[in-house]
């Protein structure tokens, strides 16, 4: 079965947030792939596009990733936010540091409290 460039497209961002997301808590490919019931090869196809990750191992990998399908899915997650509207500058930028790896967002959490103690906050 053929699918359109767009949806391509779809499951390439979603393989690589999911990668992003693992990455960031520290969760292996292994333990995903524990979780879903596959091999280990299976979450690396998922996550570089060789494989199409099956609809319903979505929740799981959600629950064990802390986010929300909308999240997954590359939609903003407004939960919690008290507002309505597009996302701040901030929120945008926080949002990015969560992608990176962890030692990144060590250096950048510790830039932020220096800079914070500095101003007085």
């Amino acid at each position: 079965m053929t699918i359109s460039t767009e949806e391509r497209d779809f499951f390439i961002a979603l393989g690589e947030r999911i990668a992003a997301l693992r990455k960031t808590h520290a969760i292996t490919e292994v333990q995903l792939a524990a979780a879903l019931g596959v091999s280990q090869q299976t979450v690396r196809a998922y996550e570089v596009d060789r494989r199409r990750i099956p609809a319903s191992a979505l929740p799981v990998v959600a629950k064990l990733l802390q986010v929300q399908l909308e999240e997954l899915f590359g939609e903003a997650c407004h939960a919690g936010r008290g507002k309505r509207g597009p996302m701040s500058q901030l929120e945008r930028s926080i949002g990015r540091i969560a992608e990176l790896p962890r030692q990144k967002q060590k250096f950048v959490l510790e830039m932020l409290e220096t800079v914070l103690a500095q101003a007085g906050a």
